[in-house]
C-alpha cells in the first residue's frame, strides 16, 4: 500500500515539476509561445495545453492568446466552461476476479488476468495508466506433446522412451489431475543433399550400414498420436516407430515445431490448458535460406501441411521456417517450447531462446534417461515466471511497463516476474501515451497476454484531438461582420477582411488609426516592431521569442541573463524586466533568498564562519571551506570541536549525547598505535583528559572532501616514580662513578710508572757501556798484601 502512495506522490510531484516547467520556457510557457491559432493547434502543442473559447476574451486592443495552461486561463477571466482541455482516461469494460484453483469443469472458466477488457480515450502527449494483475492457478490442465529426432543417432533414446507415457503420466499427476500426452517423430527433408536419395536406399537408407542395417525412408514430420489422456497408447506408439537416416548432421526439427503448433485440430490442443512441446534431439537444425541447397526457394508460409496421413506434405516443396516465424506461431498458439538436447548443444539452443519468447533448454542425458525429471524441471521453471507480451502493438502509441513481484517493489522498464509460487499474484503498471494525432474517428486495439496463458488483456484506444466547440462552428458568422466564420471563440476572416471581429478590409489605413497604435507622441507606429492594422497592432514574428503588447513594446528575449539562461531560469520576462518567482530576487533573479542551503549540520549559519548570501555561505574566517563553512583545520576551535567527536565516539565520553554524536560526528575516525604527524595539511592536536592523561589526534581534509581524524587508541598516561628505584639509581650512579674514577686514576698511575721505569732502565744502559769502552778508564791494579 505505501509503494502505491509513494509512486502516486511521485508522479504528483513529476507533473508539477513538469508544469513549472512549462510555465518557464520561452517567457510565459510553452503554450503561448506556440501561436495557435486554432483549438485543435492548441491541444498538439502541449498535453498541458488548453483553449479558451469564450467570446470575450481578453484584453481589449491587445492580440491575447486563448492557448495557454487552464490555471493561466481561469486566472485571466475565462470561464470553467469555456476551456477546452481533454485529458486522457481510462474505463475498465470487463473485471473479473481472478481463479485460485482450476478443477473438473469449472476449468473453462479459469481467470488467470484481471483486468480482460480496458478502454482507453489518449490525448497525444498525456499518459493513461492502468494495471494488470496475474496468476497463476493450481492444478491447471496440461498438455504435453512429445517431439522426437527418429534420426539413426538416437536410436538407443528410441529403447529408452518405450515406456516413457505411464512414468511421466504418474509424475505429472504430482502437479496436475488433467494430464495429456501424444507423440510425433521428424528426421529430415527427403531430398538431396539432406537425405540419402539415389535409388538404392528409397525404402531403406540404412542399406550397406553395417552397424544399423535396416532403417525406414527419410521424412519430415509425422504426428503419430493426438493429444490423450491414456498413456497406455503413447506406449503402443513408440513401441511401433523405427529409426532413420538422413546425410547431413543437422536436422529438420523446426519444420516439425512448426507443423505441432499450428495443426491445432491434429495435434488436439486443448484451448484451457498449458500447451507444452518438449522437442529432443542430440543435434543443430536446418535455419531457414537451407532449403537452397535442396532448390527450395519458397520461404515458408507458416500454415498446416498435414496431408490424410498425419504427415507434414511440403517438406519438399518449402524452405525450413525462421526463428521469427516459429516465435510467432508457438506465441500465437500459446505454446511452450523446451529443447531438450546433449550436453555439446546446450549453448547452441540456449541462443535460441533468447530469440524465441516463451522457451526453456534443458541438457538430455545421451540416451535420454533424464527426460522424465528434465521435463517435470522444466515445467516448473515454466511456470515460476510471468512474461507480459503485446500483440498488434499500434505504432504511434507508446508502453511503458512497471512490473511489481512477490516482495512488491516496483521494477521500472520491467515485463516479468520471476521465481515465483504457483497461486502468488504479481501486478504489472502499464502507461500508454499517444504520440500523435490519427485521421478523425480511428480506433486501435491491441492485446496484452502473458506468455504461454490463454488469457488476455485486450485494449481499445481512441484519440482525444478535436475540440467539441468545433461542432458549433458558424460560417459567415454576424459575430465575424458576416465576412468570416466564427468558431471556438474567434473569427476567421475571409481574405481581404482583416480585425477581431473582421470589421476592416485590408489597405485601410487613416491618420486616426495610426495614432491609435503609438504608445507616445514621436514614436514610431507600433514600436517599430509591427504593423498598425485596424486600429491595432500585429506584432512582428522573432526567432528570438515573442513580441507583443498594445503597441508591440514588450517581448520576453530582451531580459538580463545568468550563465547564458533568461532570469537565471527562476524568474519570466516582462518588457525587458525579470519577474523573479518567490524565493529569488536580482536583475536577473540569480539570487536565492532561502537560508536553509546555509544551515550546518549543528545548527548555526553557515558554522558561524560566513554569511548566507543567495542562498549559499561566503566564508570570513581565513582557512574556512565548505557548502556551510564546516571545514577549517586552521581555526582556533578546530581542535575543541573535533575533540568531542573524539571523546563521544571512540570513549563513549564527553558532553555529546549519542543522538547528538550520530548527527553532528561523520568524521571518518582512523584510531592506531602510534600517530604519524608529518602527514602534510595535517593539524596535530592535544587535549589533556579527566585522568591527567594526554590524548593526541590530527585532524585533516582530503582533496575528495572528506574529513579524516586520525586518533591514538588510548591517551598517553605518565606514572609517578617508585622512592626505592630512585634510591638504588642514585646510589648506583655514585658507586658506578666512583669506580670509573678510581679505574681511570690507576690507569693514569700505572702509566706514569712505566715510563719512569723505562727511563730508568734507558739511564742504566747507557752507564754500562760507558764503563766498558772507555780508553781513558781505567780499573785500579790490585794491590799485593805486605809481606
Amino acid at each position: 500500500m505505501w509503494e502505491i502512495v509513494r509512486f502516486v506522490r511521485c508522479k504528483a510531484l513529476y507533473c508539477l515539476f513538469l508544469q513549472v516547467f512549462i510555465c518557464n520556457v520561452k517567457g510565459l510557457n510553452v503554450c503561448m509561445g506556440g501561436r495557435a491559432t486554432a483549438c485543435e493547434e492548441c491541444l498538439l502543442i502541449h498535453p498541458s495545453c488548453a483553449w479558451c473559447t469564450q467570446e470575450e476574451f481578453g484584453k481589449v486592443k491587445t492580440i491575447t492568446s486563448r492557448c495557454d495552461l487552464r490555471q493561466n486561463l481561469e486566472r485571466r477571466g475565462c470561464g470553467a466552461r469555456y476551456i477546452e482541455n481533454p485529458s486522457s482516461n481510462t474505463s475498465i469494460l470487463s473485471n473479473k476476479p481472478l481463479s485460485p484453483k482450476s478443477s473438473g469443469s469449472a476449468e473453462y472458466d479459469v481467470i488467470q488476468i484481471m483486468p480482460q477488457k480496458i478502454s482507453l480515450n489518449l490525448r497525444p502527449g498525456q499518459q493513461a495508466s492502468f494495471e494488470v494483475q496475474v496468476r497463476q492457478v493450481e492444478d491447471y490442465p496440461v498438455d504435453l506433446y512429445y517431439l522426437m529426432d527418429l534420426s539413426l543417432s538416437m536410436k538407443d533414446d528410441l529403447d529408452t522412451i518405450r515406456n516413457l507415457g505411464t512414468k511421466l503420466a504418474e509424475e505429472m499427476k504430482k502437479i496436475t489431475s488433467n494430464f495429456r500426452l501424444g507423440f510425433g517423430s521428424f528426421v529430415d527433408k527427403n531430398i538431396s543433399p539432406f537425405s540419402y536419395t539415389a535409388p538404392k536406399y528409397q525404402d531403406n537408407p540404412c542399406n550397406g550400414y553395417k552397424r544399423f542395417p535396416n532403417c525406414v525412408p527419410s521424412f519430415g514430420f509425422r504426428h503419430l498420436l493426438s493429444l490423450t489422456d491414456k498413456v497406455d497408447r503413447f506406449n503402443e506408439e513408440v513401441q511401433k516407430q523405427m529409426v532413420s537416416r538422413n546425410r547431413d548432421a543437422p536436422e529438420g526439427g523446426f519444420d516439425a515445431i512448426l507443423q505441432a503448433s499450428v495443426c491445432k485440430e491434429r495435434i488436439g490442443w486443448r484451448k484451457e490448458a498449458y500447451h507444452l512441446l518438449v522437442f529432443t534431439t542430440d543435434d543443430i537444425p536446418h535455419l531457414a535460406l537451407d532449403g537452397k541447397l535442396g532448390g527450395l526457394v519458397q520461404p515458408h508460409d507458416g500454415q498446416c501441411h498435414l496431408n490424410e496421413a498425419n504427415e507434414y506434405s511440403a517438406s519438399t516443396k518449402m524452405d525450413y521456417p525462421s526463428l521469427a516465424l516459429l516465435g510467432e506461431k508457438l506465441a500465437e498458439n500459446n505454446i511452450y517450447l523446451i529443447f531438450a538436447v546433449t550436453k555439446n548443444l546446450y549453448m547452441i539452443y540456449k541462443n535460441f531462446t533468447k530469440l524465441i519468447p516463451g522457451t526453456t533448454v534443458e541438457i538430455l542425458d545421451q540416451d535420454s534417461k533424464n527426460i522424465i525429471q528434465l521435463i517435470v524441471s522444466a515445467y516448473n521453471s515454466i511456470r515460476s515466471k510471468v512474461e507480459l507480451t503485446v500483440w498488434d502493438h499500434p505504432e504511434d502509441i507508446s508502453l511503458a511497463f512497471t512490473a511489481k513481484c512477490q516482495d512488491g517493489q516496483p521494477r521500472i522498464g520491467l515485463q516479468r516476474c520471476v521465481d515465483l509460487k504457483i497461486g502468488e499474484t504479481v501486478s504489472f503498471n502499464v502507461s500508454v501515451e499517444a504520440r500523435s494525432c490519427p485521421a478523425p474517428g480511428t480506433q486501435h486495439s491491441f492485446t496484452i497476454r502473458p506468455v504461454g496463458f490463454k488469457d488476455r488483456l485486450e485494449v481499445s484506444a481512441s484519440y482525444s484531438c478535436d475540440c467539441g466547440c468545433t461542432q458549433l462552428t458558424q460560417p459567415n458568422s454576424s459575430r465575424c461582420a458576416s465576412a468570416g466564420t466564427y468558431t471556438c471563440g474567434v473569427c476567421h476572416c475571409e481574405p481581404g477582411h482583416l480585425g477581431r471581429r473582421c470589421e476592416c478590409r485590408d489597405g485601410e489605413t487613416s491618420a486616426q488609426q495610426m495614432a491609435l497604435c503609438r504608445e507616445a507622441d514621436g514614436k514610431q507606429p507600433c514600436s517599430g516592431r509591427g504593423d498598425c492594422s485596424c486600429d491595432q497592432c500585429l506584432c512582428y514574428e522573432s526567432e528570438f521569442g515573442r513580441i507583443y503588447g498594445a503597441y508591440c513594446e514588450c517581448d520576453d528575449f530582451s531580459c538580463a541573463r545568468h550563465k547564458g539562461v533568461l532570469c537565471s531560469g527562476h524568474g519570466e520576462c516582462h518588457c525587458g524586466e525579470c519577474h523573479c518567482h518567490p524565493g529569488y530576487v536580482g536583475d536577473n533573479c540569480n539570487c536565492s533568498t532561502a537560508t536553509v542551503t546555509c544551515l550546518a549540520e549543528d545548527g548555526r549559519m553557515c558554522s558561524g564562519r560566513g554569511s548566507c548570501v543567495c542562498g549559499g555561505c561566503q566564508c570570513s574566517e581565513p582557512g574556512a571551506f565548505g557548502d556551510t563553512c564546516e571545514k577549517c583545520p586552521t581555526c582556533p576551535d578546530a581542535c575543541s570541536t573535533k575533540r568531542e567527536c573524539i571523546e563521544c565516539r571512540l570513549f563513549n565520553s564527553g558532553k555529546l549525547d549519542n543522538q547528538t554524536c550520530q548527527r553532528l560526528c561523520k568524521d571518518e575516525i582512523i584510531a592506531m598505535e602510534t600517530l604519524k604527524t608529518d602527514e602534510p595539511g595535517a593539524v596535530l592536536c592535544l587535549y589533556k583528559t579527566e585522568s591527567d592523561c594526554v590524548m593526541k589526534f590530527t585532524y585533516s581534509e582530503h582533496a575528495s572532501g572528506r574529513s579524516i581524524l586520525t586518533s591514538l587508541r588510548e591517551p598517553e598516561c605518565g606514572s609517578a616514580p617508585d622512592a626505592l628505584t630512585v634510591l638504588l639509581a642514585v646510589v648506583g650512579s655514585i658507586l658506578l662513578v666512583g669506580v670509573a674514577l678510581l679505574a681511570i686514576w690507576k690507569l693514569v698511575i700505572t702509566v706514569h710508572d712505566r715510563r719512569e721505569f723505562s727511563r730508568f732502565q734507558n739511564a742504566r744502559s747507557r752507564a754500562r757501556y760507558e764503563m766498558a769502552s772507555n780508553p781513558l778508564y781505567k780499573l785500579p791494579k790490585e794491590r799485593r798484601p805486605l809481606s
